[in-house]
């Protein structure tokens, strides 16, 4: 999720396979003013010298034009998310049109002078107004209308990529199958010729979507480029207070942290799944196929605990008793009931069978007025999986309405930084499937013995796989193919090189540049350059969750129990209330005593260290 940029403005509206955050803005890097055009929408005119009034005047004029046009982006964007009918362009037509019109504002050459001239004088005004000031000149970046016929086709563009994304006829053995029945029989298949097909079924996307990637490419650094950054990877950097390399730094730092830890996981892996599958060669890199993921990047499904898997449990109850209960977990911690619109619109359920349209099945979370509006985009099913997933979505939905409050502008109602509302997500998946937790639901009988090892186990196989796969491949890509211009007849072969790299994974057959693989990433098209932010949310996760159980519930990591903790409800909401009005750093070691740090993530796992290394005794490690 997710999180995404409608219009190209840091909107976190359209919510992609994670889930959904809101994006948070720094400032800008300098670029020359612009000629100065009219704003549409806002007729402000100056009659002050006292800047801060002058800047009171036009920020209110501004919000409200610019929550408007928000809102009905969302609307459009909702629509062509939750009703796809291959073939038929009224959605994404109303779409690009809403999108237009949010660009032609937030990028209006006037509002872009007016927004540097206020920044000129910023020592005269408020903190909260520069940050303002600042987030909207940073949205005006992915939309100058100074280059408006660039923006214009990058939206069009935008929106025909996702109507290829989403309408997609996937075929598995002559029959049109959903994603979620490739997730699934990715994790249950043992036959490795099987698995091949069902893999290759999964890629088969790609091609589809290249001539579209290419063009984006060119109109989003085109696009940026207007207001004085380099490449749409840098301004993307820049939403966190730093530069592309500053960034690069920081994910290959973590990636480094974790990984001892993933060599292990990796060896252990290669010959488990070769047991599993009968091979008797172990390969020195995991075939593709091999992993219970299309991407490889959560191999959780490979370890069933027991008594953790809770799919017959949870089949007993439905699906619509997972969403509410996960109201009632956030209501045990003090938050409010959700709005009623939440049930009136959200898109929770898989489709009818015989629907004649499709959705995008990708679970997100959508802020669709920065008001009370606040819906859920899903196809929840009653499982293990979705039970965990449900209760990250809400807890994106909780973050929205927890910072829409008076002392937070609509122009700062965002996360603190974008990984922190995939941090908050993570955070409550993770403490609602912590064993005290789900016995204290009765989903799990108290005597019921778990295997605190496997545990940590399937655990690591979740978190710490996805690490070198976003941090990793994913920021790697992108910085590629936005900074340096990856070439058109290396993109495939600059993703697998990167994979066997960071994953030590390999294609199960040649992929040429006939191919698209990373393409069939759903946030290579719709929501780029920023996958970093879900390596840097697990980071700041576990930074909360070392705190919360150590110092509010004063309980093992491994074993807490959030529900009907008033302390840990308020810890959440005094990092939910700022929105982006305060810094992220200043935040996170204001809550926490520490700053950004992948220590208590590798504390976490710690115990599992010597569990592998005694299982990978005698191994061949390959990474």
């Amino acid at each position: 999720m997710k999180k995404s940029y409608l219009s190209g403005l840091a909107l976190a509206t359209l919510g992609t396979a994670l889930w959904s955050c809101a994006p948070t803005t720094k400032t800008p890097a300098a670029a020359t003013a612009p000629p100065a055009a009219t704003a549409p929408g806002l007729t402000y005119q100056p009659n002050s010298t006292d800047w801060r009034a002058q800047a009171e005047a036009f920020l209110k004029q501004y919000s409200a034009e610019y929550q408007r046009l928000y809102t009905e982006s969302s609307e459009a964007e909702w629509r062509s998310n939750t009703h796809i009918v291959p073939g038929d362009t009224t959605n994404s037509g109303a779409t690009a049109r809403a999108n237009e019109r949010i660009a032609a504002f937030a990028g209006s050459a006037e509002n872009i002078q007016r927004l540097r001239q206020f920044l000129d004088h910023k020592d005269q005004l408020s903190e909260i107004q520069v940050k303002e000031l600042q987030t909207a000149l940073y949205n005006a970046a992915n939309s100058p209308q100074t280059v408006a016929d660039v923006v214009k086709r990058r939206i069009k563009a935008e929106a025909a990529q996702t109507e290829k994304l989403y309408g997609f006829d996937y075929q598995y053995n002559g029959k049109s199958v959903t994603t979620n029945d490739l997730d699934e029989l990715l994790r249950t298949e043992k036959n490795p010729q099987k698995r091949q097909a069902i893999w290759e079924a999964s890629k088969a996307i790609g091609p589809t979507l290249k001539e579209g990637l290419l063009n984006l490419r060119g109109l989003r650094n085109q696009t940026v480029q207007a207001l004085g950054y380099s490449d749409f990877f840098s301004y993307q950097a820049s939403d966190y207070g730093m530069s592309r390399e500053e960034m690069m730094a920081l994910v290959r730092k973590i990636n480094e942290e974790l990984r001892p830890l993933y060599r292990e996981l990796h060896t252990y892996a290669r010959y488990e799944l070769a047991k599993k599958y009968g091979v008797k060669q172990v390969p020195d890199y995991l075939p593709a196929s091999w992993v219970p993921n299309r991407w490889g990047q959560d191999w959780s499904s490979m370890v069933d605990v027991k008594g953790v898997n809770l799919d017959a449990t949870l089949a007993k109850k439905g699906p619509e008793w997972q969403v509410k209960q996960a109201e009632r977990f956030y209501q045990s911690l003090g938050f409010q009931a959700l709005p009623a619109v939440f049930w009136e619109k959200s898109s929770l359920y898989p489709l009818p069978a015989g629907a004649n349209y499709k959705k995008n099945n990708h679970a997100s979370a959508w802020h669709i007025d920065l008001n009370q509006d606040v819906r859920s985009l899903m196809s929840v099913e009653a499982n293990t999986e979705w039970y965990e997933t449900t209760h990250h979505e809400l807890g994106h939905i909780y973050y929205y309405l927890t910072y829409t409050n008076p002392d937070v502008p609509p122009l700062l109602r965002q996360g603190a930084n974008r990984g922190y509302h995939e941090a908050m997500g993570s955070l409550m998946g993770l403490a609602a499937s912590q064993k005290p937790f789900l016995v204290g639901l009765e989903l799990m009988d108290p005597k019921t013995q778990t295997d605190q090892t496997q545990t940590l186990l399937k655990e690591a196989l979740n978190y710490v796989t996805f690490i070198p796969f976003s941090s990793g491949v994913m920021s790697e890509w992108e910085n590629s193919f936005y900074a340096d211009n990856l070439p058109a007849d290396q993109l495939n072969a600059k993703w697998w090189e990167l994979v066997k790299k960071y994953q030590g994974i390999v294609p199960p057959t040649a992929r040429g540049e006939q191919y698209l693989d990373p393409a069939t990433k759903t946030h290579i098209n719709d929501d780029p350059a920023q996958y970093y932010d879900y390596a840097l949310s697990y980071v700041i996760l576990f930074q909360l969750h070392d705190h919360i159980a150590k110092q509010i519930l004063h309980q093992d990591p491994h074993a807490t129990n959030y529900y009907g903790n008033k302390e840990v409800g308020n810890f959440l909401r005094d990092i939910m209330r700022p929105g982006s009005s305060k810094d992220w750093r200043t935040v996170l070691k204001e809550k926490t005593g520490e700053d950004l740090s992948a220590r208590a993530m590798v504390d976490y796992f710690q115990p599992l260290m010597a569990y592998l290394k005694q299982q990978n005794k005698g191994r061949k490690y390959t990474m």
